[in-house]
């Protein structure tokens, strides 16, 4: 009777807790709902058009995506949600100054950036991306931002400063492997098998495994590329919450770096990690690691060349079946 009653007590204290724990989630999303419909969500609210076609924003939203592969299909909402916070606050300059702390770029610059998240098969589909922004969005407070020049501007601002979000559950999985304590051999053979795992799948989802959208942080995009951080974002709540983490002591006034480069193109030369870095950012890298490194040979790591020469042999294959 008496372990009856202890499981009985159990049982009603992890009700207890789950019902807690529901109605926690219960409140934060209500309050993230209302946070969403006071900043931007009564602009884009499709209401009943939701599932019509010919709604300016199903438009844009459609062509985005005939564009482009996801994740950053997020990337042209996203445009949209800043047009859109500015549309519906009161205090339209707080907001255009807020973004303007992002970095801007010259014509041609956004231009090439606008183009590297487009591919280079739809350089010529810009203007009708820009004709429907401007048609399901235009505002006269935001009218720089709809002339041609000025939404190359918000392509190159999300271009540079985006955050891929990460909630990805295999690596929720893996980091949780991560945290086994295992014998030698068998941490051996699981990280072995957790290579081969991300090496298979990134044959089908490419760079695109660990992301589900992209976000503006205003903080973590004051911080500056190092090919040695000091620091780096990630999302362990499996949310788009993002986290700044230290990887190494951080003296007082020392600058906060974090690695545009994920970690197999921070272990490529130098010579490769500024390709990366010019066509990806529109910068040359100094860090500690590239200045230490200048008197190497302008080489291509071998990883790059095999990556390089599959692509070459992929185009010829093409064209003999053509």
């Amino acid at each position: 009777a008496a372990k009856e009653m202890f499981f009985l007590f159990c049982v009603f204290i992890l009700n207890k807790t789950l019902k807690i724990s529901y109605l926690s989630h219960l409140k934060y999303f209500s309050e993230c709902r209302q946070a969403a419909a006071d900043q931007y969500h009564r602009v884009l609210c499709l209401g009943p058009s939701q599932e019509d076609p010919d709604h300016p924003i199903n438009k844009l939203k459609d062509a985005w995506r005939s564009m482009h592969y996801p994740p950053e299909t997020a990337s042209i909402m996203l445009m949209a949600r800043m047009v859109a916070v500015v549309k519906q606050a009161k205090d339209k300059e707080h907001w255009q100054k807020l973004f303007s702390y992002f970095c801007s770029r010259t014509a041609n610059e956004e231009e090439e950036i606008a183009h590297k998240l487009l591919g280079e098969q739809f350089r010529g589909q810009l203007a009708m991306l820009h004709s429907l922004f401007t048609t399901a969005l235009y505002d006269d407070h935001l009218s720089r931002w709809f002339v041609p020049e000025g939404f190359r501007s918000l392509f190159a601002l999300v271009g540079t400063n985006g955050q891929g979000i990460g909630t990805s559950s295999l690596s929720q999985w893996v980091h949780a492997c991560d945290a086994l304590e295992l014998a030698a051999q068998q941490r051996e053979q699981l990280d072995s098998f957790i290579d081969q795992l991300y090496k298979d799948i990134d044959k089908e989802t490419g760079d695109f495994l660990n992301c589900e959208g992209s976000g503006l942080f205003l903080l973590q995009s004051s911080c500056n590329h190092s090919c040695i951080p000091n620091a780096e974002a990630s999302f362990p709540d499996n949310n788009f919450l993002l986290h700044l983490t230290a990887l190494s002591d951080i003296n007082p006034g020392e600058e906060i770096c974090i690695s545009y480069l994920d970690c197999c193109q921070r272990d490529r030369s130098r010579h490769s990690r500024h390709k990366i870095l010019r066509s990806n950012y529109l910068f040359v890298c100094s860090c500690p690691k590239c200045i230490c490194e200048m008197d190497e040979l302008d080489v291509t790591s071998e990883e790059e060349e095999e990556e390089e020469g599959e692509a070459e042999g992929e185009t010829e294959d093409e064209m003999t079946d053509v």
